[in-house]
């Protein structure tokens, strides 16, 4: 969908997903960076306009680029099925270079995205999910806070044609509070 959410913070700034972004996403993406997603690999800068376009016409998804302060593309995220009337949502098609893997770019952009769900949304639950055979991406969503809920078995199509089980998390409202402590002191440590 189309949006005019900015989210910033913790030195990343969340900014609307955009075609602008395309020549700097493609240039930090892999075929084993991007395993855990469901479209085919972007290659090229015109592959990753498309599927930038595509993730733009999603109805309930609010695409963004995640920038550091210096305006460097980091990768992207986005919040998808948001219901607002069901209060809930999820967080996800994220990724980022290599380069920001395991610093603080992933729990800052986390801390903001669920502050805003949580704090401006007003939602009770959000959602988080991975390929079940990602370990690094379920390690992170554990140190995020994520509450294990199960495995789909053969829930999704990988890129490479392959049948996929996703592990699914999530935090509710009344979990959210000791999550913001914990990620904003995380992010603290992680900056001295």
């Amino acid at each position: 969908m189309q949006h005019d959410l900015v989210l910033s913070g913790h030195g990343v700034r969340l900014v609307p997903l955009g075609v602008e972004h395309a020549s700097e996403l493609v240039a930090l993406i892999d075929d084993a960076l991007w395993r855990g997603m469901t479209t085919p690999v972007p290659t090229t800068p015109a592959e990753m306009v498309a599927h930038i376009e595509a993730a733009v016409a999603v109805p309930d998804r609010v695409s963004l680029a995640v920038l550091g302060d210096d305006g460097e593309v980091r990768g992207s995220t986005s919040y998808y099925d948001l219901s607002r009337a069901m209060g809930r949502v999820e967080i996800g098609n994220t990724y980022y270079g290599r380069a920001w893997w395991g610093g603080t770019t992933n729990p800052a952009c986390k801390l903001l995205l669920l502050q805003h769900a949580f704090d401006d949304w007003g939602l009770a639950r959000v959602a988080l999910r991975a390929d079940a055979e990602n370990s690094r991406s379920i390690a992170a969503i554990r140190r995020l806070g994520g509450v294990p809920e199960g495995v789909l078995r053969s829930h999704r199509v990988r890129p490479d044609g392959s049948r996929g089980d996703t592990a699914y998390f999530s935090i509710l409202s009344d979990e959210w509070p000791t999550v913001r402590t914990n990620l904003e002191a995380r992010l603290t440590v992680e900056v001295s």
